[in-house]
């Protein structure tokens, strides 16, 4: 036997062979066999030999080898009555191959009625079409190579017609009815037919005897080899026979994974098809039902092909006469995050990976899949929809659209008493704070200005709801158009958000798969991945003891960023705090302050209770006050009937404008707002810091560790920070600073310290570029990138999606700032920290923008020696695992 062609089979493993020599496929299956698997045996003629075979030489070894496979397989190469047959693979040392699939070999004129007696006259001209297509293409190759371009004409020609041909096995197909020479050659169905009509192509005697056809394809494709300057010598031949699901009444083929690639259940997820070839055309029946002995080696295969990758297969099988044998195994495309992580998980609880492992095998944006709802694609099949857009928030969701958050609330009262479907939409053209109430108990948001960070989507992922932004869509009265769509307000629409590819806003309702974070492994996931944090951690931006409680749940340790405003849009607030700024005297502001402080201390105890132990970090006003006067004819009328019903006072429409008018600003964003609105009314910052002690106290009291750190938003300079934390003195005038405030409230309670700091939100060049001297006044530094990105670049994150595509075609800016972190950001960042930390070195710093979902600007933190990121509660888990796979980096160098 020569040493240089090996058999393999189920129980025979090739030994004492390099691996190289053998090819991808032919290490594959020597692999398998060594797993015990039942593979179709075979043999393979290694690459030392497979570029040279003389026919003559290796004849005898050739029929011996086919005889031992004949044999495990019950059936005879050759054999008239029952034949043998061949697939030859060719098995480079490289990922991908050119070379064509050969398949069916030992059809030949003596053997061919004895498989139509199997599988019937069409399906055995089939099979002989896909033996001649194989072929041919190899002699096209040579044809090539030989540089006989008028064969290789007329054999690309040939193949051509192959292609439509290939149908005919189907007894209800009729031949195309085209030009002459497009037909196929023939409507003779027989498979002796296309024998006689393409042997002129092939070696002579090729279709006169199983085992000369064999000798002579594999002088070919030796042949090929020698001529083949990409070969190299490097290649192997495997030869194994086929089977057929289709080839006796005890037959099926199948098809199915290792486990459900939708929800990551450890079930078989597949079909098989009883005296089927393959699944085409074909009802299947589901893999569970197969019989119970060829079920349990099926599951055999697919977990030891788990452990073996590391990962979901696909894997093809075929049981012939009540022979089960393994076709094929590759990996799996379309399968799902969740069923992802929990395959890890289990690997893991079995020590089959490590815990690093796990943590490196997912990229942390693949979480949004699991946190959000997905659409069932078969629920779209028929509905119409538009296609593109800015994703601001992932997921999907659906409802009735409205075009106001005044229609969409008082359309939501009405369901809720009427007991119908509450699930709606907003649709308009961009949001502002009064919005939020909206958004918030709306199922997602669709805009037509903005982008990924402008007020919607930043809201949107705050709330987990789903956000897109549409360029171009247009509100006309109680009616938007969307591209050749067009949808009315009431009817429901259909928001699909991937976080990878394309949106779609669809007209109609789909049916939702909801995430089930405890059922998908999230947890657990979120869990091991806190095991590798080490000093640096990941904080959660939360307005109400709802998303802190959640953030918590997804593993946040602590909060970021509390944004006071957004507590005043509540419906019972608003008016409240537009009734303080219209009071005209002191008294009369005073009592709407005592209202909003005691609003204020309920929403701060909830929060700071449910982060019990954990730091809070609540940023006071830094809204603009216009923000939160009335907008529209709406909202004006309600607060002129909660004047009169509330207060007993009279107040006209073209009052309540004067006062809009009065607040107004042309450049709000660098305008009246956060500190600056505490230095000329520092009457409602102290409210707030009463309302935060109040609520400390309270926790106290009932022996609940509450850590509140007190946020000073917009500071430019370190006097700013100094005045507001503590106080200051002049000639006729007093300011109460934080800590006077604290103290005396203390005092007046009887109340023991609470352990508070007090910092800033670094988010003007001004103050990073000064924070050595601000770092004197507090304790820790928050870095809000938003506004920072936008006072660096002087670019609107509202806006600049106008522009950008123009800026990305020219190569102008790279990416998204708003994102992934600008460079000169960074370096504001960096040097903010450096000088605050020689002022303070105990300064903790962080980041509290949208920013810090970003696992390249959570990388980045790392290095620039912050402490934490914070970002919404849905993009916790995402951030804690950049954190994760940075630390499982720092630790192995890789």
């Amino acid at each position: 036997m020569d040493k240089r062609i090996h058999f393999f089979s189920q129980k025979e493993v090739i030994k004492n062979v390099p691996p190289e020599f053998l090819g991808i496929r032919g290490r594959q299956a020597n692999e398998f066999a060594e797993l015990k698997f039942p593979i179709l045996p075979g043999f393979i003629i290694d690459t030392s030999l497979a570029s040279k075979i003389d026919t003559k030489a290796v004849k005898k070894d050739i029929s011996e080898m086919l005889r031992k496979t004949a044999s495990l397989v019950g059936k005879g190469y050759g054999d008239p009555d029952n034949p043998m047959l061949l697939k030859v693979v060719v098995s480079t040392n490289l990922a991908i191959s050119n070379y064509p699939a050969l398949h069916n070999f030992g059809l030949a004129k003596p053997t061919i009625q004895g498989f139509v007696k199997w599988v019937g006259k069409d399906f055995a001209a089939h099979e002989v079409l896909f033996l001649i297509r194989g072929m041919l293409k190899i002699e096209e190759r040579i044809s090539e190579l030989q540089a006989n371009s008028k064969l290789q004409q007329e054999i690309g020609a040939q193949l051509k017609m192959l292609g439509r041909a290939l149908g005919i096995h189907r007894p209800s197909n009729e031949l195309d009815k085209g030009k002459p020479e497009e037909k196929p050659v023939a409507i003779d169905r027989s498979a002796e037919f296309y024998m006689d009509f393409y042997a002129k192509y092939f070696p002579k005697g090729f279709f006169d005897s199983a085992e000369e056809q064999l000798l002579l394809t594999l002088s070919e494709i030796s042949k090929m080899f020698q001529m083949d300057d990409q070969n190299d010598n490097d290649t192997a031949l495997l030869i194994a026979p086929m089977v057929y699901g289709n080839y006796g009444k005890d037959s099926c083929s199948g098809d199915y994974f290792s486990r459900n690639v939708v929800t990551g259940e450890k079930v078989l997820q597949g079909s098989f098809f009883r005296q089927k070839f393959n699944e085409s055309d074909s009802a299947g029946q589901p893999i569970n039902k197969m019989d119970p002995i060829h079920l349990k080696e099926l599951q055999r295969i697919a977990w030891t092909l788990e452990d073996r990758f590391k990962e979901i297969r696909q894997i093809r099988f075929t049981v012939e006469n009540g022979k089960l044998w393994l076709i094929e195994q590759r990996l799996v495309d379309q399968k799902s995050t969740q069923a992802d992580i929990r395959l890890l998980l289990d690997l893991a609880k079995r020590k089959i990976i490590d815990n690093a492992a796990v943590i490196k095998s997912i990229d942390p944006l693949r979480l949004n899949e699991i946190l959000h709802p997905v659409i069932d694609p078969e629920s779209v099949m028929g509905l119409k929809g538009w296609k593109g857009g800015i994703a601001g928030a992932p997921g999907a969701a659906l409802g009735r659209a409205y075009f106001s958050t005044d229609a969409l609330l008082e359309a939501l009262k009405t369901a809720q008493q009427k007991g119908e479907d509450t699930r709606f939409i907003l649709v308009v053209e961009s949001s502002f704070a009064e919005d939020v109430k909206a958004i918030e108990v709306s199922t997602g948001v669709l805009t037509a200005e903005g982008g990924y960070s402008a007020h919607a989507s930043v809201v949107a992922r705050q709330y987990g709801k789903v956000s897109l932004v549409a360029l171009g869509m247009k509100i006309k009265g109680k009616t938007a158009t969307l591209g050749n769509i067009s949808f009315k307000e009431g009817d429901y629409i259909t928001l699909q958000v991937p976080f990878y590819g394309e949106s779609n806003v669809y007209l109609g309702t789909a049916k939702l798969i909801e995430p089930n974070p405890q059922e998908s492994g999230l947890l657990d996931f979120v869990d091991l991945s806190k095991t590798f944090l080490k000093k640096f951690h990941v904080r959660c931006n939360a307005d109400t003891p709802r998303d802190a409680a959640l953030a918590l749940s997804f593993g946040a340790d602590g909060v970021g960023l509390c944004r006071t405003e957004h507590m005043f849009f509540q419906g019972d607030r608003i008016n409240v705090f537009r009734e303080m700024l219209l009071s005209t005297d002191s008294k009369d502001r005073a009592k709407a302050l005592t209202k909003l402080q005691v609003m204020q201390r309920d929403d701060f105890y909830g929060i700071l209770k449910v982060m019990a132990g954990k730091e809070v970090t609540i940023r006071l006003l830094d809204s603009p006050l216009h923000e939160f006067m009335p907008h529209n004819d709406d909202e004006i009328q309600n607060l002129i009937n909660h004047m009169q019903t509330v207060k007993g006072v009279k107040i006209s429409r073209a009052e309540i404008l004067a006062s809009v008018d009065a607040l107004h600003e042309f450049n709000p964003m660098l305008g009246h707002r956060g500190c600056r609105i505490a230095v000329s009314y520092p009457e409602i910052y102290a409210m707030q810091v009463k309302a935060i002690f109040e609520a400390a106290y309270k926790l106290r009291a009932e022996k609940i560790d509450a850590r509140p750190e007190i946020m000073i938003p917009i500071v430019m300079s370190a006097s700013e920070l100094k005045l507001i934390a503590y106080g200051k003195k002049i000639e006729g005038k007093s300011y109460a600073g934080i800590v006077d405030i604290e103290e005396e409230l203390r005092t007046a309670k009887k109340a023991g310290p609470v352990d508070y700091k007090i910092g800033t939100m670094i988010e003007l060049p001004a103050a990073a570029l000064s924070a050595g001297e601000i770092a004197k006044y507090g304790r820790f530094f928050s870095f809000g990138t938003n506004d920072l990105t936008q006072t660096t670049l002087g670019i609107s994150r509202d806006d600049f999606t106008a522009f950008m595509p123009d800026y990305t075609l020219f190569d102008l800016i790279v990416g998204n700032p708003f994102s992934t972190l600008d460079t000169r950001v960074k370096e504001l960042i960096a040097i903010a920290a450096e000088r605050g930390r020689l002022t303070r070195p105990d300064l903790i710093c962080g980041l509290c923008g949208e920013h810090g979902a970003n696992p390249a600007n959570v990388r980045f933190c790392m290095d620039a020696g912050l402490d934490y990121v914070s970002c919404s509660p849905y993009s916790v888990p995402i951030a804690l695992l950049a954190v994760a796979q940075a630390e499982v980096e720092r630790a192995t160098g890789s």
